[in-house]
């Protein structure tokens, strides 16, 4: 799994394609991925990006625990499959934003693309901006999650 780093503002151009952040790119290294998958996320009003590797890995783990004769699963898997689209990296790095679903978020000619542990979020910046990770909320919630684990087992 690649380790994105890193929040970075960017511009579509007219067309709704984007330069993928160099650091990106150098960050996938050998594991360079041309196709991703882009779909809306199930919290938050952005998008995230999977290399396809990714993408092939949460699907196995879909593949795993979801029951197709099971009717609540369905409608999950239904949910979860809504909203995405294949895109790959032009000759110049550029991804294709498909307009509806940077509609479905509000995007508008700025965005804000943030790393995570294999994948890419891509957030309207001035909703990018909103979020406040120095704030005593997020303090109480970081303690709540990391504030628990035994160091032991993570070494």
């Amino acid at each position: 799994m690649i380790n994105f780093i890193g929040d970075y503002p960017c511009k579509p151009d007219d067309k709704g394609r984007v330069s993928l952040p160099m650091a990106y790119i150098r960050q996938m290294g050998q594991a360079m991925q041309e196709r991703f998958v882009i779909k809306k996320d199930l919290f938050e009003k952005c998008l995230v990006l999977y290399p396809m590797d990714e993408w092939e890995r949460q699907t196995r783990i879909l593949d795993n625990n979801i029951n197709p004769y099971n009717r609540e699963h369905n409608k999950f898997l239904r949910g979860f499959l809504k909203d995405t689209a294949e895109v790959s990296l032009d000759a110049s790095n550029r991804i294709l934003l498909p307009r509806r679903l940077m509609e479905s978020i509000g995007a508008d000619r700025e965005i804000v693309m943030t790393g995570l542990p294999g994948k890419i979020e891509i957030w309207p910046r001035a909703t990018y901006e909103e979020i406040d990770s120095g704030s005593n909320e997020f303090a109480a919630l970081a303690e709540k999650i990391m504030g628990n684990i035994n160091k032991d087992k993570n070494e």
